[in-house]
């Protein structure tokens, strides 16, 4: 064992609360301990510096167990701890580190725990694990094996069915509320999956096959055994888990299982960042986790922020302030600024597109890259209007969380519809539209596309050929809808026209029909800014001039684009400056997620994480009223939108309030962005060949 100075260089680079959790408790008679790491306070570099401290202290690295959510994650903190230990120990600390073994996330380790007592737990060591197709692949043939991909009613396809398997395993729920909760359009299929569940468990022993959910089952059930958990836990003096607030019931049975009198047990997070429910993580694990051991948990709060200023960090804090349920927990830092973050409040979508586009192009001219700035949102199809607006003023950008808008399937299905009536000879749109109708694959349509190419009349041969097998009235529908758009309701009625075509094949062909619809209706708004549907087709679809990039050379890897992420995706980065979309409610709290305090209260934590992602500069945009789709009797129209409920006016002080002026940006600042400008695309075409 190495005598260390506990005043050592290596830990006056810490704050006195990271200090106090690196040097909690000695031995393996510590105390369980809870790390309350606020954003940006340093939580990986003080469980590093944890794990190295006992290391330099002579912990033995072979009985420390350190649990992450990624290989990434294990990695990187691994190369932590050697560089920390290198300045205690030398050259000697990357032995004592390579000793660390049993760091990784939750599966990994359950994977290799599970072979050392395959016996005891009755498997074969010699078992394969299928990854998240396979495992699809599989629960589709015992589907079809019973009979349930022949129903007459639309039984869930083989990716739903092992969701819904994954969420019963995880969060430890039947199957009758998960599909309450969670899948309330396959409510009527209980039974059945029930059925396909049990057949799918018997299948999977049958060809001695664990899947990815089974290495944490397994492992569970491993450790309800008192004998096997007191065998598994004594291995290690030292557990350690990264981001508890993520951990699912599963999880946290384990661990208690593995320690239940919580010594020698270390887990970090933050329950303000708890945002991940919807992938069975749950918030009550760290909530409830001092009062689960006696003496109860020490609890150290990492409330020293090294990302923000001040006034970001007032207003975050004041906005998680309100939560029902919580740590006690307010950040601070040392970075004053006198700008506050900013509420901007627009007409609409359209000039929320226009402002954020116009905001992001005044920073980079202030020296700001287009990387250090980010525009977050609650839902993927929220970036749409804001996709287009950037492709107009040819602002690069790469998104996260969710295919880029008009990458998405269901978009380019009514797209390629749309441009199939515009130019019947276009066989790429036609190609693909034909594939929706039932009855007809590639060969099918390739003949269509033939005769269509030898009429006269393209559209009109549509209605003249006979109707290609087994598509029945899909095909009437189908002719009837072309030439109907080609006679013309009208621009933007065309658009909805198109739409309400589709959605029947919408329903059939995707399972989240009601997510992607909320896609169709923003891109039928966005056609509402268009003069004709040839307007439309040409501007949306031109690519920013970056095709031509190749007679260059090699593409630049350091090449400048903006940041688009879903705010789930955000989680853990950090930005210079951060736009944050739709700031209403319906967006943030989303819809869907009102009913339920706990959903609600999630909604809360979502916002508070986008705040904090912001170093320097933070812009909450709101936008007055937003186009909506209803119901027949009512119909398509503008709703007007109230302010997020989480920010109530008691705290409008922390926000400065600015009024986007629409006078500013009408019809000449439209222009101005790129939408009045007529391309002449054969002309493009011809020119990249001169």
């Amino acid at each position: 064992m190495l005598a260390v100075d506990s005043r050592h260089s290596y830990l006056d680079k810490l704050n006195p609360a990271q200090r106090r959790a690196v040097e909690h408790g000695s031995g393996t008679a510590a105390r369980p301990l809870l790390v309350i790491a606020g954003a940006g306070s340093g939580k990986t570099n003080t469980l590093a510096h944890r794990v190295a401290h006992l290391i330099v202290n002579g912990a033995d690295p072979r009985r420390m167990m350190l649990l992450t959510f990624s290989r990434r994650a294990a990695a990187e903190m691994t190369r932590r701890v050697e560089r920390i230990a290198r300045e205690v120990l030398g050259e000697g600390a990357a032995v004592m580190t390579d000793a660390l073994s049993w760091a990784g996330t939750f599966h990994g380790v359950g994977a290799r725990l599970l072979r050392d007592y395959a016996v005891e737990l009755g498997l074969d060591p010699s078992f394969t694990i299928h990854d998240r197709e396979d495992s699809a692949d599989l629960i589709n043939l015992v589907r079809h094996e019973l009979g349930f991909s022949k129903t007459e009613a639309r039984f869930p396809k083989k990716g739903t069915c092992l969701a819904i398997y994954s969420r019963c395993v995880n969060a430890e729920q039947p199957v009758e509320t998960v599909l309450g909760a969670s899948f309330p359009w396959c409510a009527a299929w209980a039974a059945e999956l029930k059925q396909l569940f049990a057949a799918y468990v018997e299948a999977k022993q049958a060809q001695n096959v664990l899947d990815y959910d089974d290495l944490l089952l397994c492992w569970a059930q491993a450790v309800g055994d008192p004998g096997l958990a007191e065998e598994i836990g004594s291995r290690f003096d030292h557990i350690f888990v990264d981001e508890y607030q993520d951990t699912n019931r599963l999880q946290a049975s384990i661990l208690l299982a593995l320690k239940p009198s919580g010594q020698g047990l270390t887990v970090v997070g933050d329950d303000a960042q708890s945002i991940y429910s919807f992938r069975a993580a749950e918030i009550r694990n760290i909530l409830d986790f001092p009062q689960s051991f006696e003496p109860p948990a020490e609890i150290v709060t990492l409330d020293r922020n090294y990302r923000s200023t001040q006034p970001v960090l007032a207003a975050a804090n004041a906005v998680i302030g309100l939560a029902r349920e919580r740590f006690t927990k307010n950040l601070w830092t040392e970075r004053e600024s006198a700008a506050r973050p900013r509420l901007v409040n627009v007409r609409d979508e359209a000039d929320q597109a226009r402002y954020v586009a116009g905001q992001v192009l005044e920073n980079r001219e202030h020296g700001s890259a287009l990387k250090q700035q980010a525009v977050l949102f609650r839902a993927s199809h929220h970036s749409g209007p804001l996709e287009v607006e950037l492709k107009r003023r040819n602002i690069p950008f790469r998104k996260f969380g969710g295919l880029k808008f008009l990458d998405a399937a269901h978009v380019k299905d009514v797209l390629a519809l749309l441009r199939f009536v515009e130019n019947p000879r276009d066989r790429v749109a036609g190609f693909r539209v034909l594939q929706l109708l039932p009855g007809v694959g590639p060969s099918a349509a390739q003949r269509v596309l033939d005769q269509v190419d030898a009429a006269s009349d393209a559209l009109r041969a549509l209605g003249d050929m006979p109707p290609p097998p087994r598509t029945g009235s899909d095909w009437d529908s189908f002719v009837e809808t072309a030439l109907g758009l080609r006679a013309g309701p009208g621009w933007p009625a065309e658009m909805e026209r198109a739409r309400l075509w589709y959605e029947p094949h919408l329903e059939r062909i995707h399972e989240d029909f009601s997510t992607r619809r909320a896609d169709l209706v923003q891109l039928e708004q966005i056609a509402r800014g268009y003069p004709s549907r040839e307007r439309f087709l040409t501007e949306l679809t031109l690519d920013p001039p970056d095709a031509t990039s190749a007679e260059a050379g090699p593409p630049h890897l350091d090449e400048d684009y903006l940041i688009l992420s879903t705010i789930h995706s955000a989680k853990g980065q950090e930005w210079k400056s951060v736009f944050v979309l739709n700031v209403v409610d319906g967006c943030i709290p989303i819809d869907l997620a009102v009913g339920e305090t706990a959903e609600t209260e999630e909604e809360r934590r979502l916002l508070y994480v986008a705040m904090t992602r912001a170093k320097d500069d933070l812009q909450l945009v709101v936008p007055q009223r937003f186009f909506t789709h209803g119901q027949a009797a009512r119909g398509d129209r503008h709703v007007y939108a109230a302010r997020t409920r989480f920010i109530p006016a008691s705290l409008l002080g922390l926000f400065e309030q600015v009024a986007w002026p629409i006078a500013e940006h009408g019809t000449a600042a439209r222009a101005a962005s790129g939408s009045g400008i007529r391309i002449d695309v054969a002309a493009r075409m011809r020119g990249m060949w001169r």
